[in-house]
């Protein structure tokens, strides 16, 4: 389930705070495509920073732009460079 979907292959996430709701805890940033690429960006607490402006918007739409063109081949050579961290969990690999 999507908490905002921001456009342009952006999402926002809440993440709850250990013995808190959602509402109280972090957002993450996820540029997002379904069924193929999800790609964590940036993650905050709502007590830090209430929420993005119309500058970051437009920055993260770009930036989802050029990784969701990303083919596989470029997806592994970014992984490999570290300039993007592959995440596994529960032995399943994330993208």
């Amino acid at each position: 389930m999507i908490a905002a979907d921001l456009g342009g292959g952006v999402i926002k996430q809440r993440i709850a705070r250990r013995g808190e709701g959602k509402s109280g805890g972090f957002r993450t940033l996820i540029v997002f495509r379904a069924g193929t690429r999800a790609i964590f960006v940036h993650g905050f607490a709502k007590s830090e920073k209430a929420n993005i402006d119309a500058n970051d918007l437009l920055a993260l739409r770009k930036l989802a732009a050029e990784l969701l063109a990303y083919d596989e081949t470029t997806i592994a050579r970014v992984v490999e460079s570290k300039a993007l961290l592959e995440v596994k969990c529960d032995e399943d690999t994330v993208s």
